[in-house]
């Protein structure tokens, strides 16, 4: 169901299609089942929609499957409850790296596509979803092979890729198609620059946290029920988090000059890319969720002066990975 305007969202143009998406969206990557079950995934997700949020992000990989059940129960306890109808959602999912082992439960082939979209529906328990993200390239398969959703999108996924994507989706006729925070900007920034020229492409982006490390919750160690302490995450993101930390610091600084907080900072600085469609959150609270939708107001305060003292603290460096991840490489190979 359709309400009227009660919150100070804003919304483009996904990319090169006609599709409205909130500048700020949901992912429930890592929360749903793992840190939420589904009554505060309930009331977290209502709550956003409320605010103006409207594109709602997951994947058949989370939880291996799981979020997309709580997620589902989600949207349709919203439908029964008058919350919503479906039409006034936009949900996405990501097909890969599958749920189960063996040589086609995961990758690009059209087999795990359509199979793996089968799967994904069945447990959202709806018809269609909006939007289909194949989660990483696969080395192993023709990009022709690669085909119930309206529009499809890469997660991950190289210029280079992209480009021979988009040509070919163009010769059949289908409809065309990354982490991006202040510390990482490579594909972002350096990588994509012919695709927004070429293809007028549009991102959808995780992460703009960095998996909570812009927020400063860590300068003073690692809280209990954060990201950095479940045992994977904590894995993946401690590589150089003394100086990511250190950076924090100093970008706190900058926030408290524009009256507001870093993670609001942060997310603005992402939001401000005219290149973004949507910046997909994650919430672990109705109280995180509003922090972080007030960084819209900050949007027009990231001026060219203050990126450049953003540029100056961050020293990044662009590091651009062609090859293949070799996580995403053995998915296949070891059957091979």
């Amino acid at each position: 169901m359709t309400t009227t305007k009660s919150h100070n969202m804003k919304y483009r143009f996904l990319g090169n299609s006609g599709l409205l998406v909130s500048r700020l969206s949901f992912g429930s990557w890592v929360t749903f089942d793992q840190q939420l079950d589904f009554e505060k995934a309930y009331s977290i997700m209502e709550h956003a929609y409320k605010q103006g949020v409207n594109f709602f992000d997951n994947a058949e990989v989370y939880e291996n499957g799981r979020s997309e059940l709580v997620m589902g129960k989600v949207v349709k306890a919203g439908i029964e409850r008058g919350a919503w109808s479906r039409e006034d959602l936009v949900i996405s999912t990501k097909l890969f790296f599958g749920t189960k082992p063996g040589p086609n439960q995961g990758g690009n082939s059209r087999k795990h596509i359509v199979e793996g979209m089968k799967a994904s529906l069945n447990r959202f328990d709806l018809d269609y979803v909006d939007l289909v993200f194949c989660h990483r390239a696969d080395p192993f398969t023709p990009m022709e092979e690669t085909g119930w959703a309206f529009y499809w999108g890469t997660s991950e996924w190289t210029s280079r890729e992209i480009i021979e994507a988009c040509e070919i989706a163009d010769r059949l006729g289908l409809i065309r198609p990354p982490q991006y925070h202040i510390l990482e900007r490579s594909r972002v920034e350096y990588d994509f620059d012919v695709l927004y020229k070429k293809y007028n492409y549009g991102l959808t982006t995780w992460s703009p946290l960095a998996s909570g490390i812009l927020t400063g919750k860590y300068s003073k160690g690692i809280p209990e029920g954060s990201r950095l302490s479940i045992p994977l995450y904590k894995n993946l993101l401690s590589d150089g988090l003394e100086e990511k930390i250190a950076k924090v610091v100093k970008l706190t600084e900058i926030a408290n000059d524009l009256g507001c907080s870093v993670a609001q900072l942060a997310i603005a600085w992402v939001a401000s890319n005219p290149h973004v469609s949507t910046v997909i959150l994650g919430a672990t609270s109705i109280e995180q969720l509003d922090e972080n939708l007030k960084a819209l107001k900050f949007v027009d305060k990231i001026t060219p002066e203050v990126h450049e003292k953003i540029d100056t603290i961050a020293d990044f460096r662009a590091k651009l990975v062609t090859d293949p991840e070799p996580h995403v490489l053995a998915l296949r190979k070891q059957y091979l």
